[in-house]
Protein backbone atom coordinates (compact mmCIF):
# COMPACT_ATOMS: atom_id res chain seq x y z
CA UNK A 1 0.00 0.00 0.00
CA UNK A 2 2.20 2.25 1.01
CA UNK A 3 4.33 1.90 -2.41
CA UNK A 4 1.14 2.86 -4.33
CA UNK A 5 0.74 6.11 -2.74
CA UNK A 6 4.79 6.62 -3.09
CA UNK A 7 3.98 5.95 -6.69
CA UNK A 8 0.20 7.98 -7.01
CA UNK A 9 2.96 11.00 -5.12
CA UNK A 10 5.50 10.77 -7.54
CA UNK A 11 8.22 10.02 -5.13
CA UNK A 12 10.54 6.88 -4.44
CA UNK A 13 9.68 4.76 -1.75
CA UNK A 14 12.81 6.30 0.37
CA UNK A 15 11.36 10.13 -0.07
CA UNK A 16 7.85 8.55 1.08
CA UNK A 17 9.33 6.92 4.12
CA UNK A 18 11.50 10.43 5.07
CA UNK A 19 8.25 12.29 4.55
CA UNK A 20 6.20 9.70 7.10
CA UNK A 21 8.41 9.99 9.48
CA UNK A 22 7.59 13.73 9.30
CA UNK A 23 4.39 13.04 10.04
CA UNK A 24 4.83 10.06 12.37
CA UNK A 25 3.21 12.27 15.77
CA UNK A 26 -0.07 12.05 13.97
CA UNK A 27 0.18 8.41 12.25
CA UNK A 28 0.98 7.17 15.69
CA UNK A 29 -2.29 8.89 17.46
CA UNK A 30 -4.61 7.46 14.59
CA UNK A 31 -3.12 4.16 15.43
CA UNK A 32 -0.28 3.70 12.84
CA UNK A 33 3.07 1.92 13.79
CA UNK A 34 6.11 2.64 11.86
CA UNK A 35 6.92 -0.46 10.07
CA UNK A 36 2.96 -1.00 9.33
CA UNK A 37 2.26 -2.11 5.97
CA UNK A 38 -0.73 -1.80 4.99
CA UNK A 39 -1.80 1.79 5.82
CA UNK A 40 -6.04 2.20 7.79
CA UNK A 41 -8.32 4.51 5.51
CA UNK A 42 -8.20 7.17 7.63
CA UNK A 43 -4.18 7.06 7.46
CA UNK A 44 -4.52 6.59 3.85
CA UNK A 45 -7.23 9.92 3.72
CA UNK A 46 -4.98 11.91 5.73
CA UNK A 47 -1.91 10.99 3.14
CA UNK A 48 -3.77 11.86 0.34
CA UNK A 49 -4.95 15.00 1.31
CA UNK A 50 -1.68 16.35 2.59
CA UNK A 51 0.06 14.88 -0.35
CA UNK A 52 -3.27 16.31 -3.29
CA UNK A 53 -3.32 12.95 -4.31
CA UNK A 54 -7.06 11.47 -5.63
CA UNK A 55 -8.13 8.93 -3.86
CA UNK A 56 -9.61 6.82 -6.76
CA UNK A 57 -6.36 6.95 -8.17
CA UNK A 58 -5.01 4.36 -6.20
Amino acid sequence: MKFEIALAAGMSDRTFSRWLRGHAAYMQSIGVKPTQRLLPPKAVKYICYELGIDEEDL
